[in-house]
């Protein structure tokens, strides 16, 4: 075959239904899934993916399931639910995958806008919620389930087996059913519909098609060199842009092996035994990883302490250095070995990154703290910037240029640019095609010329690196001028073990203030050790030992602040630890953990007004929604601690 006529047939695999059916030829016994069953790894490989996939897609066929249709997909990460998504785009429709932690009317609101008429469950409990919708929705007519436990007594419902035996018998009677509609599909077709985070509203269905995932599957693994058999651990959500990139399309583009965990309380020990090569987190799971580290340390004998804290000086030194190829003295080489042996490949083996290549971090702004303590270990942790919109690459940190303070440089064929109001757009082949049935918003966020509003204010520095300040929409001023960019305050909090979530206010008003979230396990460790006694979280966030604690890491924050001249005005003068953790559930963060900062503003607008009101208390009493589902309330008095500001350091000469 010509190299011109390999490359036209390549060109061909436009929808990954195609892409599968290509991987089933040239690398059919080679593993494609992995699934954890009942202590088990189980293997797929791409040849019996291909099968399952059109068994499925048959059934679907046979139910009335067609060009243009909608699937919602509701679960964990299992092989099933993504060949169902496989399987849906192989008749031309559009896989719509959900939190799968959404209550009720999130998923309502999801099925409604969608128009969907299938749905796909994981398991007992998404389907109790999808039957609940139907009352409510009732275009949603078919369900079907993979997990047939618990499922004895409902009716009306068919389970993933029987939709594939369908199939078959389709499939006897009609052989071409599925490949003729696969044969129909195209790159500019509609291949997923992910629905945003919704900080400021009600989330919008952001519309991709084959040629904006393709392209960006293949960007992303030619940036970093990602090669067929690459393994990684699939535990973020489906419903996730990040997930549907790495999980989905590079498992088709690249032929990566994608390893489900056994359940969510499993996937530190999953992650060990598969020992990935290429990982991704977002940087709440890294600072609960830190957290983690830092408990066990605290717990361990003095030898052991002294050890690490001596160890990880000399990592933070040396390891960015050695990932980045500088020069390193002998000496230093010497002791970061004996470090190696003693402590960072121990620790890494811990946590499942011994053979890690290529490690991504993305979906909010992440504490250089935290960074670098990857990277100390000698992780290859990079930062990646990207959007739903962009199907998610728009700039990663190059290989020996990785910088905490940055995002990185553009993807191939990625266009920046900055507007004058300082608001950072870019240009890409993949970039959406619209929001779902919002041209407004599609409009709004989407030029003529194909340039997408980002919403983040940023600037390219002299290395032509993106650096990232804030949403747009969040950056303000105090009243004497001083910059306010609330996340790069709340990233610093967050970095201590004993801070799970912060907020920061201050736009517009003298000085800044500071909600604190404390981390129940960190903190209750913490007070164990000290021989605290408490009964719940309220109780143990309100004891004053707590808020010493607290206080000590907020003043170290605001040390760090005084020394940065462009946000020593800054610091955090007044604070309070909520008496609640903030909670998707509640509203008050999404569903990907990203603080819905009005909503808090509204919600606990008395705390704010006590804070910049002189009060040492306030009372406040909130609505919270139960693990169960059950509405409840929240009511306490919370304290407000005072701080007085560091110095700022002045430059001499």
């Amino acid at each position: 075959m010509t190299a011109d006529k390999a490359l036209a047939e390549y060109a061909r695999l436009d929808t990954f239904p195609k892409r599968l059916a290509e991987l089933a030829r040239a690398r059919g016994d080679q593993p494609a899934y992995r699934e954890k069953e009942y202590g088990i790894w189980q293997t797929y490989r791409w040849a019996r993916v291909a099968a399952e996939v059109r068994l499925l897609a048959a059934g679907l066929a046979d139910l009335g399931f067609g060009r243009g249709d909608r699937l919602i997909v509701v679960g964990d990460n299992r092989p099933r639910l993504y060949w169902a998504m496989c399987a849906a785009q192989s008749l031309g429709g559009v896989p719509v995958p959900v939190y799968q932690d959404s209550v009720a009317d999130e998923l309502a609101y999801v099925v409604e806008h969608a128009g969907a008429r299938y749905a796909l469950a994981e398991n007992q409990e998404q389907v109790d919620k999808l039957q609940e919708i139907q009352k409510k929705v009732p275009s949603l007519q078919t369900i079907f389930y993979v997990d047939p436990r618990g499922m004895r007594h409902y009716e009306g419902l068919l389970s993933y087996a029987e939709v594939q035996a369908r199939g078959e018998k389709c499939l006897a009677s009609a052989p071409e059913t599925v490949s003729a509609e696969v044969a129909k599909g195209k790159g500019g077709d509609d291949a997923i519909m992910l629905y945003t985070s919704g900080t400021t509203g009600r989330p919008k269905g952001a519309v991709l098609s084959y040629d904006n995932l393709v392209w960006a599957a293949e960007a992303g693994a030619a940036f970093d060199g990602l090669r067929a058999g690459d393994e990684l651990l699939s535990y973020l959500p489906m419903a996730w842009v990040g997930d549907h990139i790495f999980s989905y399309a590079q498992g088709y583009v690249v032929g990566l092996v994608v390893n489900c965990p056994e359940s969510a309380s499993t996937v530190m020990t999953d992650l060990r035994e598969i020992g990935p090569t290429y990982y991704f987190a977002p940087p709440r799971v890294l600072e609960n990883l830190i957290t983690q580290v830092t408990i066990r340390m605290e717990d361990a004998g003095l030898v052991k302490r002294r050890l690490f804290q001596f160890f990880m000086a000399v990592a933070r030194r040396v390891g960015p250095a050695r990932l980045d190829g500088r020069a390193v003295s002998i000496g230093d080489r010497l002791l970061y070995a004996l470090g190696d042996l003693l402590i960072y490949g121990p620790l890494k083996n811990t946590l499942g990154m011994s053979r890690v290549r290529v490690a991504y971090t993305a979906g909010e702004a992440v504490g250089p703290e935290i960074f670098n303590f990857f990277r100390a270990l000698g992780v290859n942790m990079k930062q990646l910037y990207g959007q739903t919109e962009a199907s998610v690459f728009v700039t990663i940190h190059p290989n020996g240029e990785v910088f905490s303070d940055t995002v990185g440089k553009p993807v191939s064929n990625v266009e920046l640019r900055i507007a004058e109001s300082g608001e950072v757009l870019y240009r890409s082949p993949g970039v959406f095609k619209e929001y779902f049935k919002n041209p407004e918003a599609t409009n709004d966020t989407k030029t003529a010329d194909g340039w997408v509003h980002t919403g983040d204010a940023g600037y390219l520095d002299e290395r032509g690196h993106l650096r990232i300040i804030d949403r747009a929409r969040d950056v303000g001023k105090l009243l004497d001028g001083t910059l306010f960019a609330p996340k790069y305050i709340e990233n610093k909090l967050k970095f201590f073990a004993h801070i799970n979530e912060a907020v920061a206010f201050g736009d517009g008003r003298d000085f800044v203030t500071a909600f604190v979230n404390i981390d129940m396990t960190a903190v209750g460790d913490w007070a164990e050790r000290r021989n605290i006694a408490y009964a719940s979280y309220q109780e143990l966030a309100g004891r004053p030992e707590v808020y010493d604690l607290i206080q000590s890491e907020i003043e170290q924050v605001n040390r760090d602040l005084a020394a940065d001249p462009r946000m020593a005005g800054a610091q955090i003068r007044r604070f309070l630890i909520l008496h609640k953790a903030l909670d998707a559930d509640d509203g008050e963060l999404t569903r990907t953990n990203k603080v819905r900062r009005s909503f808090i503003g509204e919600r606990y607008k008395p705390l704010i007004d006590a804070l910049y009101g002189g009060a040492r208390t306030a009372h406040i009493g909130v609505d919270v929604t139960f693990e169960d589902g059950r509405k409840g309330r929240i009511e306490g008095d919370v304290a407000i601690r005072d701080l007085t500001p560091q110095l700022a350091l002045r430059k001499t000469g």
